[in-house]
């Protein structure tokens, strides 16, 4: 486990600072990831690290830039020590995906696959457990 662990989870109340999945619906820790990746130049400080679920850190891999599905255009993926995610995204508790608000958004939720099948049906649960958003 990264020795950052407690730190990074305890600042991102226990949730993927991507998607905001709660972590105390799985049965292991969530990762903590680089927003920079190293192999990117980025450093190892708590201001580059984050924490996020299986599935966003798996899809997110060493990227700093997505496609903005809408513009065709290359954009910068969400921060999460820059950016606030209610700028960026909105949960629809109707039909559990997450809504993209500006660019960076929408191209984070596509390059992280964030509205995938099997996501969605995750949310869905966890709304009717009261856990999300």
């Amino acid at each position: 486990m990264n020795p950052n662990y407690t730190l990074v989870a305890n600042r991102a109340n226990h949730r993927c600072e991507y998607c905001r999945a709660p972590e105390i619906i799985f049965n292991f820790s969530f990762e903590v990831e680089h927003i920079r990746p190293v192999s990117r130049q980025g450093a190892e400080t708590l201001d580059n690290l984050a924490l996020a679920c299986r599935s966003c850190n798996l899809h997110k891999g060493n990227r700093i830039s997505g496609i903005d599905p809408n513009t065709g255009t290359e954009i910068r993926l969400f921060h999460p020590r820059l950016d606030e995610w209610e700028n960026h995204f909105q949960a629809n508790i109707t039909f559990g995906t997450i809504i993209a608000l500006t660019e960076i958004g929408a191209g984070t939720v596509d390059c992280l696959e964030m509205n995938s099948h099997s996501q969605i049906m995750a949310r869905q649960f966890w709304i009717s457990l009261g856990l999300f958003p």
